[in-house]
C-alpha cells in the first residue's frame, strides 16, 4: 500500500521490524500516530484484516521505545469487550515487542486474574494494562487511582461499537470522564470494523462541552468483498416455520468438511446445542467439531479457543462469544445458521473468516424458515452495498450513574458540583438535569425520601465542607461485590458425576465430584425430575439430583432429551433489513434472486390475499376452526411485535371482539379471537385507524404497565445495578428468588409512597426502551398512519402459515414435534392454496 505519511514517524528499530516481514505499514497506521503526537482523539474504522488493533498500539509502542528512564507509571489502558480477547490481543501484543526487544511490559486485567496480581497492578503496574468496563470501574473505585491514573497517556477501546450503544458503555463513559478529570492530557482511540453511525461513537469518544476538539474519525477501506451465498441444498425441503434449520444439517456438514476451519454462528445458547447435537448425528468422519457458548464453564471454553487457535480444530459452533475481534487460526468458511438479524452482525462474523486484507472471507448462510430466506437475501444486499445498522444514540441510564456516584465514593470524598460538571462531560449524560443528578445523589446517600428512614439504604455522609464520604468503608467492598450493568439469569451449576449403581425402579446413587460442564438457568433446572434428559456441553445428560446448590448428571444416550431453554438471547431485527425484506416482498421484480419455493409462497400471497407494500401495513381477517384471527405484518421485530400485540388486544377486549392471545414473531403478528372482528371493520363498528392509532402508547400503555410483570422485572434490573439491592454480600450470595422477593416489597413501597422516585423513572425508561422497543413501535405506527391496507379472507393466507405455525410451539416437545409441526404445516398450507 502506498505511504501517505513519512516514515520518520516510525523509530528506525520500528521501520526495520516492518522491512524484515516484507510489511509496510498501512496509512491508517501512522496516522494513528500522528494523530496521538498531537494529542487528538481518534476513531479509526477499519476492515478486519487491515491491521487495527497494531494501529492502536503503535503510538503507545513507538512513545514507551522512545521515553527516558523514569518511575513505573500506567501508560496505556487497552479496553475491550470481552476477557478472551483482552487475553489474545496481550498475546498477540508479546511478538512485536520481544522481536524489536522493548523493554515495555504489558498485563492483563480481568475477573480471571488472581486477586494478588490484581491487587500488585494497582500499586505496580504495567506500562500497559489489557482490560474490561468493569475492571476499569473497579481500578477508579481505588483509593489508588489518583496515583494509578495520573501519567496515563492513552487509552484504547476496542470493537467500540459494541461497547458505546449500551449500559455498559454508559458506565465506561462515565469512567472515561473520570480519567479525563485525573489525567487531563490523556489521548482517546477508538477501534471498530463496523460503524453505521460514526458519529454517535464520535461523540461518545469526545469530551462534551469541554472545549476540547472533537475526535478525529480515520477511514480505511481496502480487500475484496466477501462472498456470501445462501444455503440452497434440499430446499424442497425449506420450512415454512421454525428456527433450528434442521432441515440443512447434512449441507453444512458438507461445507464443514471441505473446508480446513469453519466456524458455525448462531443466535441463541439453545440453537447452539441443538445444531452441535445435528451436527455429531452426521459425523462418521469424526472431524473435529466443538461447541463454545457463554454458559458453559469458562476452561472448557478456553480449551476451544486454544485448540482453534492452534488449528486443531475443523469446526467451531459458536454464539456471539466468538464475534468480535480475536483471531481464531486459519478460519476459511463462516457459516450463519438462522437469519442474522442485522447487516452489522453479519459483517462483523463473517470478519472472522480470512484475517488476510488481500482475500476476500467466505461465508454460506443458512436460513431456517422461508422468512429467514427473505431476510438472509435482504442481509446479503446490504452487505454488499456496505450498509451498517445504525445504532440510535442513547441518554445514560440513571441507574449506572447512582452505581457510578457509589463508585466515586469508594474512591474518596467528592463535591456533587464537581462530580456534576465532571458528569456531563460523558456523551449519554450531556443532556442531564441537575434536579435528576441531585435526586440520584440523595439516592445514593440515603435511598431517597420513601427509604430514608432504614439504616440500610444510609451510603453517604456529608462533610462540613459540602463533600460526601462512605458512611462505611464496607461499602467499599459491597461495591467491588457487584460492580457492572450485566445482569445475568440465575444460574445452577451442572457438575458431571459417575453412577454407582442403578436399581429397578429406585433412584440413581451418584457418586460426588466430578467436571463442571459450565451453568444452566435455575428455571429451567426446577422444571426437571430426576431422570429427566437434556442436551448441555455437547452432550446428552441425565439430572440425577440437585445437592449442595448443583445439578448432578450422568451421560445419557436418550434419543428424547430436552433442549435448555435459556433468558434473552434473541437478537431483535435490525430497522434497516427489516425494510430490506419489507423491500423484497413488495417488489416481484426482485425475486427472482430468491429460491424457488420462496417465489411460489409469495406467489400465491399475491394470488390469494395481497403483497404488503414497502411503507404500507397488511391488516389480514380470516375466520378458522371457530376462531377469527387477526394478522397484520410489520416487520419490526419480536419485541415491537408483542407490545403491539398486548394493546390491540386491550383495544379489541374493549370492541367486544374477545380476543383469546396472540403470537408475536420478527415479521407479524397474529391475534386470534371468538368475536367477528371482519364483521366489525366491515360495518364501520370499528375502524382500523382508531385500532392502530399511536394514542396507544399513551393511556393504554400506562395501563398496562400498572397492571404487568414488565415494571416489576425492569426495576428489579435497576434496583440491583444502581446498588438499592445488592446480588452479592460479603461472605455470602442472595439466590434469585430471594432478590425477586426483596425487589418487589421495594418497588411495591415506592409506588405507593414516592411515585415520583428516580429509580421508578429509570425503570420506566428502561422498559420503554428495551422490553417494550416503544420508540421503534412509535415510529411503525407513525409510517403506516393511512397507509393500512385490509384484506378480509375466506381462509388463512399464505403469508399468514408460518406465524400462525408458531401458535402453540411452545407445547410441542420431543422426538414427534417435527412430525407434529410437519402435519400441521400440511394443513395450514392446503387451506391457504386452496
Amino acid at each position: 500500500m502506498r505511504k501517505t505519511k513519512p516514515l520518520s514517524l516510525l523509530p528506525p528499530a520500528f521501520e526495520t521490524w516492518f522491512a524484515e516481514r516484507g510489511w509496510e505499514p498501512r496509512t491508517h497506521q501512522l496516522a494513528m500516530i500522528d494523530k496521538a503526537r498531537h494529542h487528538r482523539d481518534a476513531l479509526l474504522i477499519a476492515p478486519t484484516g487491515a491491521g487495527k488493533t497494531l494501529a492502536g498500539f503503535l503510538p503507545s509502542l513507538v512513545d514507551l521505545a522512545e521515553r527516558p528512564k523514569r518511575a513505573k507509571r500506567l501508560h496505556t489502558l487497552y479496553v475491550s469487550p470481552l476477557k478472551a480477547l483482552a487475553v489474545d490481543v496481550s498475546r498477540n501484543l508479546e511478538r512485536p515487542i520481544a522481536e524489536m526487544n522493548l523493554a515495555i511490559t504489558h498485563e492483563t486485567r480481568t475477573g480471571d486474574t488472581p486477586a494478588a496480581r490484581r491487587q500488585r497492578q494497582r500499586i505496580n503496574p504495567p506500562d500497559i494494562l489489557l482490560t474490561t468496563p468493569e475492571q476499569v470501574a473497579l481500578l477508579l473505585a481505588s483509593r489508588e487511582a489518583q496515583l494509578l491514573f495520573a501519567d496515563l497517556q492513552r487509552v484504547i477501546f476496542d470493537e467500540v461499537h459494541a461497547l458505546a450503544p449500551n449500559k455498559r458503555g454508559d458506565l465506561l463513559a462515565l469512567d472515561l470522564a473520570r480519567l479525563r478529570t485525573i489525567a487531563p492530557h490523556v489521548s482517546v482511540a477508538g477501534l471498530s470494523a463496523t460503524v453505521a453511525d460514526p458519529e454517535s461513537l464520535q461523540a461518545w469518544l469526545s469530551c462534551c462541552g469541554s472545549g476540547r476538539p472533537q475526535a478525529d474519525i480515520l477511514r480505511f477501506s481496502g480487500g475484496p468483498p466477501p462472498k456470501i451465498t445462501i444455503h440452497e441444498h434440499s430446499l424442497n425441503r425449506l420450512p415454512w416455520s421454525g428456527h433450528t434449520a434442521r432441515w440443512a444439517y447434512d449441507g453444512v456438514y458438507d461445507a464443514i468438511k471441505s473446508h480446513r476451519m469453519t466456524l458455525v454462528f448462531v443466535n441463541t445458547r439453545s440453537q447452539a446445542e441443538m445444531v452441535f447435537q445435528g451436527l455429531w448425528e452426521l459425523n462418521e468422519d469424526s472431524l473435529a467439531i466443538a461447541l463454545h457458548h457463554g454458559s458453559l464453564d469458562v476452561g472448557q471454553r478456553r480449551r476451544v479457543e486454544a485448540a482453534m487457535a492452534a488449528g486443531r480444530l475443523q469446526a467451531v459452533v459458536a454464539t456471539s462469544t466468538l464475534d468480535l475481534g480475536i483471531d481464531w487460526g486459519d478460519i476459511d468458511l463462516v457459516i450463519h445458521i438462522g437469519a442474522p438479524k442485522g447487516a452489522s452482525r453479519l459483517a462483523q462474523r463473517i470478519g472472522r473468516a480470512n484475517h488476510r486484507l488481500d482475500e476476500p472471507s467466505k461465508a454460506l448462510l443458512v436460513p431456517a424458515n422461508r422468512f429467514e430466506v427473505l431476510e438472509c437475501r435482504a442481509a446479503v444486499e446490504a452487505v454488499a452495498a456496505g450498509l451498517q445498522d445504525a445504532a440510535t444514540a442513547r441518554e445514560g441510564g440513571l441507574d449506572v450513574l447512582a452505581q457510578h456516584i457509589w463508585g466515586v465514593a469508594c474512591g474518596g470524598p467528592f463535591h456533587p458540583d464537581d462530580l456534576y460538571k465532571e458528569v456531563r462531560t460523558a456523551a449519554p449524560y450531556a443532556a442531564l438535569p441537575r434536579q435528576d443528578f441531585d435526586r440520584l445523589v440523595d439516592f445514593v446517600a440515603t435511598g431517597g425520601y420513601a427509604l430514608k428512614s432504614y439504616e440500610r439504604f444510609a451510603r453517604l455522609k456529608a462533610l462540613p465542607d459540602g463533600r460526601l464520604r462512605l458512611t462505611h468503608p464496607r461499602l467499599a467492598q459491597l461495591y467491588r461485590l457487584n460492580v457492572g450493568t450485566i445482569i445475568e439469569s440465575d444460574t445452577i451449576k451442572v457438575r458431571l458425576v459417575g453412577r454407582l449403581a442403578r436399581r429397578a425402579k429406585a433412584s440413581t446413587s451418584v457418586a460426588r465430584g466430578g467436571r463442571v460442564l459450565g451453568n444452566i438457568e435455575e428455571y429451567f433446572i426446577e422444571q426437571l425430575v430426576a431422570g429427566d434428559t437434556f442436551v448441555f456441553a455437547g452432550e446428552i445428560l441425565r439430572f440425577e439430583a440437585m445437592a449442595a446448590g448443583e445439578a448432578l448428571v450422568t451421560r445419557s444416550a436418550s434419543p428424547d432429551a430436552k433442549i435448555p431453554t435459556y433468558a434473552g438471547g434473541r437478537f431483535p431485527l435490525s430497522t434497516s433489513l427489516a425494510a430490506g425484506v419489507r423491500k423484497l416482498v413488495a417488489d416481484p421484480g426482485t425475486w427472482s434472486a430468491l429460491p424457488e419455493p420462496v417465489q411460489e409462497w409469495l406467489g400465491l400471497q399475491r394470488d390469494k390475499s395481497v403483497l404488503p407494500g414497502q411503507d404500507d401495513l397488511l391488516v389480514e381477517i380470516f375466520p378458522r376452526q371457530s376462531r377469527h384471527y387477526l394478522v397484520c405484518y410489520p416487520f419490526e421485530g419480536r419485541l415491537a411485535h408483542q407490545t403491539l400485540g398486548v394493546l390491540l388486544t386491550r383495544r379489541l377486549e374493549r370492541a367486544g371482539a374477545r380476543p383469546l392471545g396472540f403470537v408475536a414473531s420478527d415479521y407479524a403478528l397474529a391475534i386470534w379471537m371468538l368475536g367477528d372482528v371482519g364483521d366489525k371493520l366491515s360495518s364501520g363498528r370499528l375502524s382500523l385507524s382508531t385500532l392502530f392509532d399511536q394514542d396507544m402508547l399513551g393511556d393504554d400503555l400506562d395501563a398496562w404497565l400498572d397492571e404487568s410483570s414488565v415494571m416489576r422485572r425492569t426495576f428489579h434490573h435497576c434496583a440491583m445495578i444502581s446498588g438499592l439491592v445488592e446480588r452479592r454480600h460479603i461472605g455470602e450470595e442472595k439466590t434469585g428468588r430471594q432478590m425477586s422477593i426483596s425487589t418487589g416489597l421495594i418497588y411495591d413501597v415506592l409506588r405507593s409512597h414516592q411515585p415520583d422516585h428516580i429509580l421508578l423513572k429509570a425503570a420506566r425508561a428502561d422498559a420503554a426502551t428495551g422490553l417494550l422497543d416503544i420508540r421503534r413501535l412509535g415510529d411503525m405506527l407513525a409510517r403506516v398512519r393511512e397507509r393500512i391496507v385490509l384484506k378480509i379472507l375466506p381462509q388463512v393466507s399464505p403469508l399468514a402459515v408460518p406465524i400462525l405455525l408458531d401458535i402453540g410451539r411452545e407445547s410441542v416437545a420431543g422426538v414427534s414435534a417435527a412430525d407434529v409441526l410437519g402435519q400441521a404445516a400440511a394443513r395450514l398450507v392446503e387451506d391457504a392454496t386452496r
